[in-house]
């Protein structure tokens, strides 16, 4: 009886093994020299090189080879606009010609007249009106907004030059009110001071590029409308812009918890003033604060820490406000 053999044993017949004919030359020939360590990729010279290369394309004006230039995103179109909700938000806005660029009216809506004279004076200028359920109003608004079945698009809000505010409160022949806001970062606040400066005669809101709130829609809906009328300027350096309008005559006014003046006791309210606010926790900043001629205290109950800065700036804008009606009787 034969053998089984071991598993895994070659069958075939014992004898001399054939060539492969010359197919295997190239890999008896190896792979040559081993290249540079600046011509391999993977390795570090290779990637410091690959860097030089890139910075010296780079001064150069041309892309690195075997490498196109990344395009630059699109801004999407959302960031080019702003949604107000609000009946009379929307009609403050399209009062004073706001370029709305589409009307949304809720289905069934009550009509009253406020969304009469909106439904007109949007049909009156062609800007296109949608019918569009409560959720999608709900949705377009967002979170905890109260839209009351109308919302308008608007452009991004297009801010004045400080510089500009204290020439145009000049021409209008008034003596110049405006109000600064250092380190406000709620909108909804930004919203109620520019409320309140329209209401008590300011001629503009003075707001930094950095670290604050800007016209959003919330700020829009607070507002009620008067971010329509009242503008609003944005300084790349608000201690800067401060200095700049102190020399155009303007006296500047922080508001602070431990001011050196009582509000009662403040006589400048006859001068071209600047009031400047700041955030409810920190307060004014430091070069804010050197910058103003004044720190003005408001007298509150001991048992009441401090205001909410729309509370403050409406307070001091109201004894502004007075102050100069009495001077002119």
């Amino acid at each position: 009886m034969a053998s089984k053999g071991r598993p895994g044993a070659s069958k075939g017949k014992k004898g001399p093994t054939k060539g492969s004919g010359g197919l295997g030359r190239k890999a008896l020939e190896g792979r040559g020299p081993t290249p540079k360590a600046e011509d391999r990729t993977y390795h570090p010279a290779g990637k410091r090189k690959a860097a030089r290369e890139r910075l010296e394309n780079a001064k150069g004006g041309r892309a690195p080879q075997g490498r196109q230039q990344r395009p630059q995103p699109k801004r999407a179109a959302s960031d080019d606009v702003e949604t107000v909700t609000g009946r009379n938000s929307v009609l403050e806005a399209l009062r004073t010609r706001i370029p709305a660029t589409t009307l949304y009216i809720a289905t069934r809506i009550e009509m009253d007249d406020r969304v009469k004279e909106i439904l007109s004076i949007a049909t009156g200028k062609g800007i296109p009106v949608l019918e569009v359920t409560r959720p999608e109003l709900d949705r377009m608004g967002g979170y905890d907004s109260v839209h009351q079945g109308v919302a308008i698009t608007v452009p991004a809000y297009s801010y004045a030059h400080p510089g500009e505010l204290f020439d145009r409160a000049v021409a209008s022949s008034s003596q110049p009110l405006f109000v600064a806001l250092d380190g406000i970062t709620d909108p909804r606040n930004l919203g109620a001071i520019i409320r309140s400066a329209a209401a008590f005669g300011g001629h503009g809101v003075i707001i930094p590029q950095r670290r604050s709130a800007g016209v959003t829609a919330a700020a829009w809906k607070t507002s009620a409308g008067a971010a329509a009328r009242l503008p609003v300027a944005r300084a790349a350096n608000l201690t800067q812009a401060l200095k700049d309008m102190k020399k155009q005559g303007a006296f500047v006014v922080g508001l602070d918890g431990d001011g050196d003046m009582n509000l009662h006791a403040f006589d400048l309210a006859d001068r071209p003033l600047v009031v400047v606010v700041g955030s409810e926790g920190k307060g004014l900043s430091r070069l804010v604060a050197e910058t103003c001629d004044a720190i003005v205290s408001i007298p509150i109950s001991a048992a009441t820490e401090s205001l909410n800065a729309g509370i403050a700036a409406s307070v001091t804008l109201y004894e502004i406000a007075k102050r100069r009606a009495e001077e002119t009787r």
